[in-house]
């Protein structure tokens, strides 16, 4: 028995279903044209390997999404960041308390943990609006020795304050071995308030900043890690603007701009006013610096408050994907203490396919810090063994990633040659693995400012002491200071104020001054012209320092002062000889 074939029908709630279904998804697709449809900046970011994220916009005489609501006016010292004003009875105590800690105890303690500072970002930045979804979390890493505990705090309080706390997984403070009674038990009972917000990790010994961030950033939890120093006030909305560029790459590092906090009264204020940006530049010594953007860069961008590219940073306060962080082999472990990091890092960002952004729109306030004159920094034994670290920091990092730029940086410090910097093999094998370019393609590409102001460097004649040439000699001294006007003082073979170098192009340098003589033909140190390495000086076969555009030479009075003077090569206090050194 053959039965006909049964039409079936779905029940009516399925039908509903499937058609609320279907409205919902058309009403989805409408929403998203719309907003697609809407206008935008040129510069709305936030693709990543095809998948749209959010956008990051500029709408102008709209408020921001993260702009911060405003608040009744506050009372008190140093609110909005005025100078905070000391007694007649407080002045002596203030300047007890500048040798005891590097900063101005008295005048910290009277401000407010959570006070209310200006708002120095460009008027820009107040209508960006940052993506509400960001797929990120930050930890803030400050590592800290022997701080003054109410900055510290105070630094804590202002992250906690003033960041989105979905954006902001933790704060980890990393103590490096301090030794201050108020840094210990004292400060874990008060971040318990947070309630494990702020976390604090101990180093049983001194490891010095370098290690001490890397330790920070291995523990920590975020996708993103920033790092600030143990004495800052971060600005208004400071935290989207670091971390939306690295939701669109992670290969993006992202800097706050610096303001500064007087470390005497605890003022704010900015380095930078009105539309000009600045990037972070070097000369061959590379001692840091800053030169406003190039033409260039800001084509490339359509609001002045967008971040910008730049070629390095001054290395305190940064952001970077973790993940990212790792692959780099996070800093050098080869770095001891302080300094030379900043570039190791930029460099190795840059080379190795990825970008360093400054960041207008976020703004952090730092305190530059004096030496404590009561309790000084005391290195472990074993690194005062080394030397000058930052000599061997720099080393390291030339070795690894400058290629044939080194020899620029041998020239301006001839005796960094002298250094014993350690074993790079797992930095070069790390820069292979990377595939990174070359030290060229990057002063090409993303430092050409660099050689603007600070040209290549020829040769050098002579460099070490330049003495007098007799049995009891004495040599060039700058006593240290600047401006100076040189004197001669006895030779003490040490290098450091007594060190001079003579190019090929007539320029006789120390450090980062040059030797020029005044209106009156003394001799002094200023800063060598920008933009140019040649100069007027020739220490001749007869011995004579000639001053080539005046025809006069280099002589020394009873007084120990250097002058120019008709040149007399019978006259002793015209003779002079370099004497190559090589302190150990």
């Amino acid at each position: 028995m053959i039965h006909g074939t049964r039409n079936y029908r779905l029940p009516k709630f399925y039908v509903k279903v499937i058609v609320i279904t279907a409205v919902l998804f058309l009403l989805v697709v409408l929403q998203s044209l719309l907003k697609d449809s809407q206008p935008f900046s040129r510069n709305a970011f936030y693709q990543r390997n095809g998948e749209h994220i959010s956008e990051t916009v500029f709408k102008d005489g709209v408020l921001g999404n993260f702009e911060p609501e405003e608040k009744p006016k506050k009372e008190g010292p140093g609110e909005y960041g005025i100078a905070v004003q000391l007694g007649p009875d407080e002045v002596k105590q203030g300047s007890d308390c500048v040798k005891e800690w590097g900063f101005n105890q008295c005048a910290s303690e009277k401000i407010s943990m959570h006070r209310e500072i200006p708002d120095t970002r460009p008027l820009e930045c107040k209508y960006w609006h940052y993506p509400t979804d960001l797929p990120l979390k930050a930890s803030v890493v400050i590592a800290f020795h022997n701080e003054m505990p109410s900055t510290l705090l105070r630094t804590v309080h202002s992250v906690i304050d003033r960041s989105p706390q979905h954006l902001l997984e933790e704060v980890v403070l990393v103590d490096d071995n301090s030794d201050r009674e108020q840094l210990k038990k004292e400060l874990e009972t008060y971040i318990e308030q947070f309630k494990g917000k702020v976390r604090l990790i101990r180093q049983a010994e001194r490891e010095g900043l370098i290690r001490t961030r890397t330790n920070g950033a291995k523990n920590s939890k975020g996708d993103v890690v920033i790092f600030l120093d143990a004495h800052c006030e971060v600005g208004y909305n400071w935290l989207p603007p670091l971390l939306a560029p690295i939701a669109k790459d992670r290969s993006t590092m992202t800097v706050p701009i610096i303001d500064g906090i007087d470390a005497d009264n605890f003022k704010i204020e900015p380095v930078y006013q009105g539309k000009k940006m600045f990037a972070g530049i070097f000369e061959w010594g590379l001692l840091y610096k800053e030169t406003e953007i190039s033409e260039r860069e800001a084509s490339r961008h359509e609001h002045y408050s967008e971040p910008y590219r730049s070629p390095t940073h001054a290395g305190g306060l940064f952001a970077i994907h973790r993940g990212y962080f790792e692959e780099l082999g996070w800093y050098d472990e080869g770095l001891e203490i302080w300094g030379g990091e900043q570039y190791e890092l930029s460099f190795k960002v840059w080379q190795c396919g990825g970008q360093l952004l400054w960041v207008p729109c976020s703004h952090v306030g730092h305190i530059y810090k004096r030496r404590s004159s009561v309790h000084p920094d005391v290195l472990p034994e074993k690194l005062v063994k080394k030397g000058s670290l930052v000599h061997l920091n720099h080393r390291r990092v030339a070795e690894t990633w400058m290629d044939e730029y080194k020899e620029y940086l041998y020239i301006r410090e001839p005796l960094m040659k002298d250094v014993d910097y350690g074993d790079i093999s797992k930095q070069k094998a790390l820069r292979e693995k990377l595939k990174c370019k070359s030290f060229k393609w990057f002063m090409e590409n993303i430092a050409y400012d660099v050689v603007k102001d600070f040209p290549i460097l020829p040769p050098n004649k002579h460099f070490g002491e330049l003495r007098s040439v007799g049995d009891e000699p004495t040599c060039f001294d700058t006593g240290g200071g600047f401006p100076v006007k040189l004197k001669v003082s006895g030779c003490h073979g040490w290098g450091g104020n007594q060190f001079f170098r003579l190019n090929t192009k007539g320029q006789l340098g120390h450090g980062e001054r040059c030797v020029f003589v005044d209106h009156e033909n003394r001799l002094e140190t200023r800063d060598c012209p920008k933009g140019r390495v040649d100069g007027p000086w020739d220490l001749q076969s007869d011995h004579l320092f000639k001053h080539k555009d005046k025809g006069l030479c280099a002589e020394r009075n009873k007084k120990s002062e250097l002058w120019l003077k008709p040149c007399d090569a019978s006259k002793k206090e015209q003779l002079w000889e370099f004497k190559e050194i090589h302190p150990s």
